[in-house]
This record gives C-alpha cells, sequence and structure tokens, in this order.
C-alpha cells in the first residue's frame, strides 16, 4: 500500500526568521518540511537565517542546512518572490545590500514594505535596530548569545538525562523571552515602532530577533507581528488570500519505528515428569540384560 504525501498549504505570503543555519540548534529538517508542504507567492526571511556569529567560532554545517537553502532557491526558481531581510547574526549580507547586489533570484535588502491583500502596509524589518542592547553594546549582545547557547545545551542535556519526551517548554526559551522583554520595554521598542509607523504611514512591523511568536496590537492602528524561530519553537507567520495574519506553529511529523521481523525462538524441550526419568534408565538396563541372554542362548 502507497503512502499518501500530505496535502500542500497554499498561502499568500510567509514570514520566517531566525533558523540560525550553521548553529547546533537550528531544526533545519523541520524547516525543510515546513517549506515542502507550504507553498505561497511572497517568502520573506527575516533575517538571522544564517548565524554568522557561530561560523565565525567554528564552522558546523551538517546536510540538512543544505537542504533549506535549495528548498528556498526551488521557491524562487517556481515562482515565489523572496525577499532576503538581513539580521544582527547575519550583519555581512549588509554590506551586499549597500553594494545593490542580488543573490540570484532572491532580493536582499535591510528592510521592506509588504502590502497585505485588505490593503494594509506593513514594514518588514528583522528588529534589532530597535535593540538597544545590540545596536549600542555589541559586546554584551555577544555575551548574552554565548549565555543562551550554553543554557540550551544544558537544558537539552537535562532533560535527556531524565528522559523528557518533546515537545516542551524549555528554560532555555522561557529565560530568552523574559530577558527580550525587558530588553524590549527598556528600549522603547513600541515607541520606536509608532514612530516609524506614523511617520510613514505604515499599519504595522514584521520584525524576528526575540524568537517569540506573536501578533500584537500596540496603539493608534498599529500592529507588532513576530515570526518567531527555528531554534525553539518552529513558528512562522502566515497572510491568506484575504489579508488576514496569523501564528503557524510546525509540528515535524515523526517517522514511525521500523517493525522489526519477528524472530522465532527456539522451543525448548518439554519438561519430562519425574515418573518418565526414572523409569527410561531402567527400561535401558532391562533392555540390554535382555539382549545379553538372547545372545548367550543363540548356539554357536
Amino acid at each position: 500500500m502507497s503512502s499518501r504525501k500530505p496535502a500542500v498549504r497554499r498561502h499568500r505570503t510567509l514570514w520566517i526568521s531566525d533558523v540560525h543555519l550553521g548553529s547546533e540548534g537550528c531544526k533545519a529538517r523541520a524547516l525543510v518540511e515546513f517549506l515542502r508542504q507550504n507553498e505561497c507567492e511572497n517568502l520573506y526571511l527575516v533575517g538571522d537565517i544564517f548565524d554568522g556569529w557561530k561560523l565565525r567560532a567554528k564552522f558546523y554545517w551538517p546536510p540538512d542546512h543544505s537542504r533549506v537553502l535549495h528548498a528556498v532557491i526551488a521557491k524562487a526558481r517556481k515562482g515565489t518572490k523572496v525577499h532576503y531581510i538581513a539580521g544582527n547574526h547575519d550583519d555581512f549580507l549588509r554590506q551586499f545590500v549597500r553594494k545593490q547586489l542580488r543573490l540570484g533570484r532572491i532580493r536582499l535588502a535591510n528592510e521592506a514594505v509588504h502590502t497585505t491583500a485588505d490593503g494594509r502596509r506593513l514594514l518588514v524589518i528583522h528588529g534589532d535596530v530597535f535593540d538597544e542592547v545590540v545596536s549600542n553594546m555589541p559586546l554584551l549582545a555577544h555575551a548574552s548569545d554565548l549565555a543562551y547557547t550554553l543554557l540550551m545545551r544544558a537544558d537539552t542535556a537535562w532533560q535527556r538525562w531524565n528522559g523528557v519526551a518533546e515537545p516542551m517548554p524549555k528554560l532555555s526559551a522561557m529565560v530568552k523571552t523574559q530577558v527580550k522583554s525587558v530588553t524590549q520595554y527598556l528600549s522603547g521598542v513600541d515607541e520606536k515602532m509608532l514612530h516609524r509607523c506614523r511617520n510613514e504611514g505604515l499599519n504595522g512591523v514584521v520584525t524576528g530577533h526575540t524568537h517569540h511568536a506573536e501578533v500584537r496590537y500596540v496603539r493608534n492602528g498599529v500592529t507588532s507581528f513576530n515570526c518567531g524561530d527555528w531554534v525553539e519553537s518552529c513558528t512562522a507567520l502566515a497572510e491568506d488570500f484575504q489579508g488576514e495574519i496569523r501564528i503557524l506553529k510546525w509540528e515535524p511529523t515523526k517517522k514511525p519505528a521500523p517493525r522489526r521481523k519477528a524472530v522465532a525462538k527456539p522451543r525448548k524441550p518439554a519438561a519430562r515428569s519425574t515418573r518418565r526419568r526414572v523409569a527410561e534408565p531402567i527400561k535401558r538396563v532391562v533392555a540390554r540384560v535382555r539382549a545379553r541372554r538372547a545372545k548367550a542362548k543363540t548356539p554357536e
């Protein structure tokens, strides 16, 4: 019996951020599965698709990370408009933006404006420009990223040691969310968003950076959208053909474990009763005695 392929979902727009290709925490296999089962007219890669910070320290690139790039390029070849918005972990791409270089059919930019099906204009930007720590204290930003990585490794090791089944909330994700929330509040992120939207006639902002997916109304007709990440939550934003935007939480399909062929166990000989164990040697002795007597009576 042939297995059916899962139905492909169609969207007007998809937003994905914080994939962190080149890092050990990247859920590349889940993202490849997501991209193959979700088609769209517009695809926005909202920063930190590559983790240049990790790649500079130690090169890490398993095959699944290349498959993510192949899946994105395949969409661009089929007609999907792919926009790559550079972030702080892949800020090395911003030099290509300044020199107006293109990555094949992929449009590279620091920010973009997307018009939804219902006419709203949304600023698409990674979000690190609103973060005072990243903008003004790069050493502290690198230190916090290292601490997050160590906490994530410790969290994973603890879950494996205790045999905790996935998925479940991780301490590293909760700590990062709380720290980012405090940083955003102190940085006045909402005020900066409102200022941009008011000056440029925008209805909202789509960001990544915080690794926390959300659709949140700020005020004065401005809505904040966040894509989440593909390190902890495996989330994206999707716009349907009426202009509604919602969060997609992707649950990777688990392949069933291959069935092992049952090995026929050798049958154990039936246990003999006590009566038989005693009678059988006696019968053998009697048979030998009779054979000797018969042989003695036989004339030569």
